[in-house]
């Protein structure tokens, strides 16, 4: 897969801490993968805390599949923006009894248009399975939503072994090229699905 951009232009990557969990190591994986994507040199990045939003379990009546410009509850209006001006996104997982948080699900079933047609990739983290059985159920969840999720993925399995103190990584060889090789598929995919989206809106 090519490793550089069709137009040489940057994209917008927000990487979201999906734990909002009390005493969550979210944020130290997330900071040190958004290092890894400013260093990369193709992406603004923004990192987005959904423990900063509102998160309301319950649903509106309507999908936002079927009403994509609902009103939705005031505190969620900076996550709406900020997803929807994402040309990419990159989501930071742990496992939770086999699976990922409830604080994603309902940030995800808040919203359809503003995943549509763009690539997602995953950073994970947990015991021994490293997030991949979070990561495995998400990536059925967003092919409903019409996104594409790239094959390369980050984990960190028993991530307590792998983060000193300083939330920095004690062999961060490997880390380093897995995170390299997802970058290069969120290069690739972004654009083409930018280019996508431009097109299908100066023709609707």
């Amino acid at each position: 897969m090519p490793t550089e951009s069709q137009n040489g232009g940057t994209l917008n990557l927000a990487v979201i801490i999906g734990s909002v969990r009390e005493g969550r190591f979210g944020p130290v994986v997330a900071k040190w993968f958004a290092e890894r994507a400013e260093e990369y040199g193709r992406f603004a990045v923004n990192l987005v805390d959904l423990a900063d939003t509102a998160l309301p379990l319950s649903l509106p009546a309507v999908p936002p599949a079927l009403e994509p410009r609902m009103a939705r509850p005031a505190g969620m209006a900076d996550l709406t923006r900020r997803l929807e001006q994402a040309d990419a996104v990159v989501v930071v997982t742990p496992d939770y009894n086999r699976s990922f948080p409830a604080s994603l699900k309902a940030a995800i079933d808040w919203h359809y248009t503003e995943w549509e047609a763009k690539p997602i990739g995953f950073v994970g983290y947990s015991g021994a399975g490293g997030g991949l059985l979070a990561i495995e159920q998400l990536r059925q969840v967003f092919a409903e939503l019409q996104a594409h999720t790239v094959r390369n993925v980050v984990t960190f399995p028993r991530y307590y072994e792998l983060f000193g103190p300083e939330g920095e990584l004690r062999d961060p060889e490997g880390p380093n090229g897995a995170a390299k090789a997802m970058l290069d598929e969120l290069l690739w995919w972004g654009e083409l699905l930018h280019e996508a989206r431009r097109t299908r809106a100066e023709t609707a």
